[in-house]
C-alpha cells in the first residue's frame, strides 16, 4: 500500500486532521483516484456502495480551490435513511450539504457518457444530505489530488424517499432549501449541478473515479452534489433538505 493511503487511513482511524502528504502526495487527479481505490480496498468498500460528487457548482469550485468537480467513493455505512440521528462528537468539524441523490438501476460503463445515457441508467431519484468533514487543517497546503484521495470531504449521509415518476419532473428546476435548526440558511436549484443533475451523473461516469472502480453499477447510490455551499455546524440540531419537487431528507445531530 502507498504511503499516501497509509496516512489517510491512519488519520481516519485516529479522527485527526490529515497533514500534508509532502513527497507521498499524489501529483495528478489520476494518482489521487488510484490512492482513493487503495483506501476503499482497505476499508472493504470495493465495489463501493456508491459515490459522491464534490464541487459540481462553480461557487464550490472557487471555495475549495478546484478547477472542476471531483468524486469520492461512498461505503455502505454512509447510506442511511432520512431521519437518522448521528452523534455530533463522532465527527471532526462536520458540515452538511443539500443534495439531489439517485440510485442506479443498471450499470454505466466508465467513459464518455451523454445526459440521456446517464438518465436511462437511473432507477430512483430522491432528496439527500451529505455529511462532510473539514479535516484538512490549512487547506492552502493541500492540492486537488490529495482531496480526491481522501474522498473529497465525505463522512456520511442520508437519503430520502424516492420521488414518484421522476422522469416527468424538471429536475433542473427543482429548488432545494436548506434548513438548520428550523431556519432557512441557503437554497439552490438542480440546474446548479453542472447545468442539470443528469449532466453531473454523466460527468461521474466519465471521471477518474469511474475508471479506477470499473464503472458505475446497478444499485449504487450517488450524491450528485450540493445545490448550496456546505454549512459548517457549531453543534447538535436538526438538518433538513427540502425540495419542492422531490420532498424532504432530514437528519439530526445529538
Amino acid at each position: 500500500m502507498s504511503a499516501a493511503a497509509d496516512a489517510i487511513l491512519a488519520a481516519w482511524r485516529e479522527k485527526r486532521d490529515l497533514a500534508p502528504l509532502c513527497d507521498a502526495a499524489p501529483r495528478t487527479p489520476e494518482e489521487g483516484y488510484a490512492v482513493q481505490h487503495e483506501v476503499a480496498a482497505a476499508r472493504g468498500a470495493i465495489p463501493p456502495a456508491g459515490f459522491k460528487i464534490g464541487a459540481t457548482t462553480q461557487q464550490m469550485q472557487r471555495i475549495l480551490g478546484l478547477s472542476g468537480p471531483a468524486a469520492g467513493f461512498v461505503p455502505q455505512a454512509s447510506i442511511n435513511p432520512s431521519g437518522t440521528e448521528f452523534r455530533f462528537a463522532e465527527f471532526r468539524n462536520p458540515g452538511v450539504e443539500c443534495e439531489i441523490g439517485l440510485r442506479l438501476g443498471c450499470d454505466l460503463p466508465a467513459g464518455p457518457t451523454t445526459r440521456e445515457q446517464a438518465a436511462a441508467a437511473v432507477a430512483e431519484v430522491f432528496p439527500a444530505i451529505e455529511i462532510v468533514e473539514r479535516r484538512y487543517g490549512d487547506m492552502s497546503r493541500l492540492h486537488t489530488p490529495t482531496l480526491i484521495a481522501d474522498q473529497v470531504f465525505h463522512a456520511s449521509g442520508v437519503i430520502g424517499a424516492p420521488v414518484a415518476d421522476w422522469r416527468a419532473l424538471d429536475l433542473g428546476a427543482a429548488r432545494g432549501e436548506f434548513h438548520i435548526g428550523g431556519k432557512l440558511v441557503a437554497s439552490g436549484h438542480g440546474r446548479d449541478l453542472l447545468g442539470h443533475p443528469m449532466e453531473a451523473l454523466a460527468w461521474l461516469a466519465g471521471s477518474g473515479a469511474a475508471a479506477v472502480f470499473g464503472g458505475l453499477r446497478a444499485g449504487q447510490v450517488v450524491w450528485l452534489g450540493s445545490v448550496t455551499p456546505p454549512i459548517w455546524l457549531e453543534g447538535p440540531g436538526l438538518v433538513e433538505a427540502v425540495f419542492d419537487r422531490l420532498g424532504t431528507a432530514r437528519l439530526r445531530f445529538v
